[in-house]
């Protein structure tokens, strides 16, 4: 495997004097999935503002396919092979479900090299084969839609773009657990495509059984990482000595 992105002794926060990342290094390769995991405000959201511009480090760089992008402006990484799923809804609430999937689609073909009409349309219908049930959602605006319809809007969407790096922020979150499972399912398919995934999910124990790499956050540090063969035995106990807690 190729590294995709790598972060190297990234130190970032909000303010002056208060740094919620610390030195941060962590490497995202092709077709793998990264795992992030943490307590809440362990800092994996500011994790995935750095990456995408959102928030410029204050020392450290961001690198993607050997090119420092330390503080890329957020509309240019789709152009780059960057797409961002959050954990709130992206979507446009009074477009179309079809208005919502083609708007990325739409800029990316005014750029020199990325699809023309015809690979947009050829791509539509695949998305249709792999996401069936938009198929009669595709008129309804996407502010009607449930909360997991929406999100399965949201990975069509990554599909059609087809990055070359998926940051995934807590795609499970308020979702039924049939719906979860789906979620998962359409990780598994973006990795087998070669895209290199960055997964922040509060589901631990599926998030280290389904990543290649798992890093521990912990107050801003990477407190351990490893493959998920090392995390094997009893999670509780090693959770709560990577994240330095007591419960």
């Amino acid at each position: 495997m190729s590294e995709v992105l790598t972060l190297d002794n990234i130190t970032a926060g909000y303010s002056g004097d208060i740094d919620v990342l610390r030195t941060l290094s962590l490497t995202v390769e092709a077709g793998s999935i990264t795992g992030l995991i943490g307590l809440n405000g362990a800092g994996k959201s500011t994790v995935m503002k750095a990456i995408c511009g959102f928030l410029k480090p204050k020392h450290g760089r961001v690198v993607y396919q050997g090119e420092d992008i330390t503080g890329i402006a957020p509309h240019q990484l789709s152009a780059r092979g960057i797409w961002y799923i959050p954990q709130e809804s992206s979507l446009f609430p009074f477009m179309t479900v079809t208005e919502n999937l083609r708007l990325p689609l739409e800029g990316l073909s005014r750029s020199v090299g990325q699809p023309d009409r015809a690979e947009i349309d050829r791509r539509f219908e695949e998305m249709l084969e792999k996401f069936p049930a938009l198929q009669p959602k595709l008129r309804a605006q996407a502010g009607d839609l449930s909360g997991g319809q929406q999100k399965m809007v949201e990975f069509a969407k990554a599909w059609l773009v087809r990055p070359r790096l998926c940051l995934i922020d807590e795609p499970s979150i308020g979702l039924a657990p049939k719906i979860v499972e789906e979620v998962f399912q359409w990780i598994h398919l973006f990795a087998s495509e070669q895209m290199a995934i960055l997964l922040v999910d509060h589901n631990v124990r599926r998030v280290i059984a389904m990543s290649h790499r798992i890093y521990v956050l912990s107050l801003g540090e990477i407190t351990a990482s490893g493959a998920p063969a090392d995390f094997a035995g009893n999670l509780h106990e090693q959770v709560k000595a990577w994240l330095g807690i007591n419960f």
